[in-house]
């Protein structure tokens, strides 16, 4: 069985100085004219595309840690309502600009703008995208970098470029979402991209010097795809997942799952006169059935000499990525190693009646609710800390502020699934291998002292993981003398099952 849908594409690549000064905070304001363009990046089949202000793909924003950020946002697509979510920001105490809608926001109708109006106070590598329905995948999705002017590893490189990889599909997202959950597709066979993409093109370069140090900030904004990625001839340093400062790990290759982030050194070779392929491959394990024509890879060329020709990637053997789990974060912070809250989250693929086949948190699968869980929190008094006025469609939690919170997630279903927590990072204190089956809480487990954070996990398929976070992100609740945190499980844009978090913070599992 293949796996989950969600998350992203776009970026121009930015070349930045080796660390950057110390600066008041500015504010930085943004007008955003979303509305349909052409777009033909893998030169295979034009089509339509959500652009901004009449461009595709979309800017790269780059923002300096303590900056005042305000986009405004005005829907000129006339035919889809629309919103924006800034992936891995936390909105601490702005949740109401997190973008995620019917849980912190109302859709944006066409012909209507919203005003997004928050700061940026914690560096790292991000990217923003439409968090309405399927939408993103058609083009409504960037990266955006803030800037640390006290980045530890800032003095280790002499330039910063950012750029991201991509699935891309030749259809719309609308007819792929009705035919993706239908009687017509009962094993729940997620759409086969048609291209993988580096920087929304298949041409992509990047100019390099001997001898220098890059910093280079990869972002997975694709739909489906997890993707491998390496550099012929280099070796990468990672430093950063997530928005996480981590202690630096070295490595030939690593995998991102969609909406995944990594920030690594490359350090150039000190003569050559050759270039070198930088190469991304689709996980064709994620695919039920691969098409005989697909190619699964994109290459990207790192440019020592704009007149050598651009070798063709070598074909390698198997792929033996990073174990991120190993990472530890470059703050050393330690294992919370107590729980006052625990609760597991058992996810299946099954049919209904309808022979269509969905997504299930503990047996209980999306249903675009009612009454939207923005409103029961604004309207239900004291009740809105009482998880049954969510109904029964949502797997609701109520947090108390400041508990440690740890999420089990059970795979029960033969493929990988990335998930993602909105309003936080989280401790990865265990992932089973795959084929382990559910949780046992009795096993004696080893957790690392100091375990990776980042906000975007994937388990392994028929396998399981546990996070744990502190619940310090209270958001639109009602009032309360333990000013709960909340969280909901299946609020969803795009009709499968998904996890959010109350006050209410969303956590996704990342599928159309």
């Amino acid at each position: 069985m293949a796996l989950s849908l969600s998350n992203f594409l776009v970026c121009l690549i930015a070349l930045l100085p080796k660390g950057l000064p110390s600066a008041i905070a500015a504010t930085v304001t943004h007008d955003f004219n979303v509305g349909w363009v052409r777009g033909n990046p893998d030169g295979m089949a034009e089509r339509s595309v959500i652009g901004i202000n009449g461009q595709w793909p979309l800017p790269l924003l780059n923002f300096t840690k303590g900056d005042r950020v305000i986009i405004n946002l005005h829907n000129k697509l006339g035919n889809q309502s629309t919103s924006a979510h800034f992936h891995g920001l936390y909105q601490n105490g702005t949740n109401d600009m997190d973008g995620p809608v019917g849980v912190t926001q109302c859709d944006v109708p066409p012909g209507h703008s919203m005003t997004y109006n928050f700061t940026v106070d914690q560096p790292g590598t991000y990217w923003y995208h439409s968090h309405t329905r399927g939408q993103y995948p058609d083009g409504w999705r960037g990266q955006f970098i803030i800037h640390d002017p006290e980045n530890p590893f800032r003095g280790q490189f002499d330039e910063e470029m950012a750029f991201t990889v991509s699935d891309w599909y030749h259809d719309e997202m609308p007819g792929l979402l009705t035919d993706f959950i239908s009687h017509k597709n009962p094993t729940g066979a997620e759409p086969v991209p048609n291209s993988a993409l580096m920087n929304d093109t298949q041409n992509f370069t990047v100019a390099v010097e001997p001898g220098k140090t890059y910093f280079f900030r990869l972002t997975n904004i694709g739909a489906f795809a997890g993707q491998y990625f390496w550099i012929e001839g280099h070796r990468m340093r990672i430093i950063e997942v997530d928005g996480v400062y981590t202690q630096p790990a070295e490595t030939d290759m690593i995998y991102l799952t969609t909406a995944q982030r990594y920030g690594f050194l490359v350090t150039m070779k000190e003569n050559s006169s050759s270039n070198f392929a930088m190469v991304s491959s689709m996980d064709e394990s994620l695919f039920d059935v691969v098409p005989p024509t697909l190619n699964p890879n994109v290459t990207g060329w790192l440019m020592y000499d704009a007149s050598a020709p651009k070798p063709v990637a070598s074909p390698i053997e198997a792929f033996h990525p990073f174990d991120d789990f190993s990472l530890v974060p470059e703050d050393g912070l330690e294992l919370f190693d107590h729980v006052d809250y625990s609760f597991n989250l058992d996810l299946k693929m099954d049919n209904l009646g309808d022979g269509a086949n969905y997504a299930f948190f503990n047996d209980v699968t999306y249903v675009t609710p009612v009454v939207p869980t923005l409103y029961s929190v604004l309207t239900t008094g004291d009740k809105a800390s009482e998880a049954a006025v969510y109904g029964a469609y949502t797997n609701s939690y109520v947090l108390n502020k400041g508990d440690i919170v740890e999420i089990v997630l059970n795979n029960d279903d033969g493929g990988k699934h990335p998930f993602h927590l909105h309003g936080h990072n989280f401790q990865t204190v265990y992932r089973a291998p795959a084929g382990s089956g559910f949780y046992n809480a009795s096993d004696d487990h080893s957790f690392p002292a100091a375990p990776m954070r980042r906000d975007t996990l994937m388990v392994n398929p028929n396998g399981n993981f546990a996070i744990r976070f502190r619940a310090d992100n209270p958001g639109e609740s009602a009032p309360s003398a333990q000013n709960p945190s909340a969280l909901l499980m299946n609020e969803q844009e795009s009709g499968s099952s998904t996890a959010t978090s109350t006050g209410t913070w969303p956590l996704a599992l990342l599928q159309p």
